[in-house]
């Protein structure tokens, strides 16, 4: 997290399957980035249930940037889907769930906004630059981060229950739709997992498919998830 520039990735060089498990990364500016947020967002947060969701929210950023998970994604796609479901699907929205409401919110511009960071995070020479380069790698990452936390506020603590229904069976539907591409693309896009992948079983394409299932089906398993209270507060204005 230093900014230097180095073509080799953030999360270090693609590690084999026998060195996965010693592949933690303890990157000082990291981790006290870590711990700042985590002070400052136990002071911000109000009340238990804000406090457990941000700890939770707060372990999943570790999961994802300081476990063995952030050296895989250098070596499999299919690792770097897992790591975008995990920040889209499960941290942002649980991120959300722990900041204070806002009615009103502008779900419309936060869907098309993080629509927008997600596609182009998965633009072939983006995606490239951004393993290259620590500065385009963090950049890319915490617009991410910022863009879904947003989209999922604005939806769950901010719009009507139809309306949020909407909004996330649109967001589901665009991530899909990216999914699709990806798994059904005829050849590997992606000139950075060119290598690595063979030596965990798997061809440059077959990576590039794995990642593309596993951005479908949990992220559309996580949204529906998400959009179960969305659903019953709709259920109840159908009843009144």
């Amino acid at each position: 997290m230093t900014g230097a520039v180095s073509p080799i990735p953030y999360c270090g060089p693609a590690p084999v399957p026998a060195d996965l498990w010693t592949r933690w990364n303890l990157d000082p500016p990291l981790l006290a980035a870590l711990l700042l947020l985590l002070v400052m967002g136990l002071r911000v947060s109000r009340g238990e249930r804000s406090h457990w969701l941000f700890l939770a929210a707060w372990c999943g950023l570790v999961a994802a940037f300081v476990s063995p998970l952030c050296a895989l994604t250098s070596a499999l796609f299919s690792a770097r889907s897992a790591h975008h479901v995990l920040l889209t699907a499960l941290v942002a929205p649980i991120l959300a769930l722990a900041l204070p409401a806002r009615p009103g919110a502008r779900t419309g511009t936060a869907l098309v906004v993080s629509t927008a960071v997600l596609w182009l995070w998965h633009v072939p020479a983006v995606y490239d630059a951004a393993l290259a380069h620590s500065v385009v790698y963090w950049l890319l990452q915490l617009a991410l981060l910022a863009a879904f936390t947003w989209f999922w506020h604005a939806v769950l603590r901010g719009a009507e229950p139809v309306g949020a229904l909407l909004a996330i069976g649109a967001g589901a539907g665009q991530m899909g739709l990216l999914a699709a591409v990806l798994t059904l693309a005829p050849e590997p896009l992606y000139e950075a997992h060119a290598v690595a992948p063979v030596a965990w079983g798997l061809t440059p394409l077959g990576d590039q498919q794995l990642g593309g299932l596993l951005m479908w089906v949990p992220a559309f398993f996580l949204y529906g998830l998400f959009a179960l209270a969305p659903a019953r507060g709709a259920l109840r204005e159908v009843e009144a």
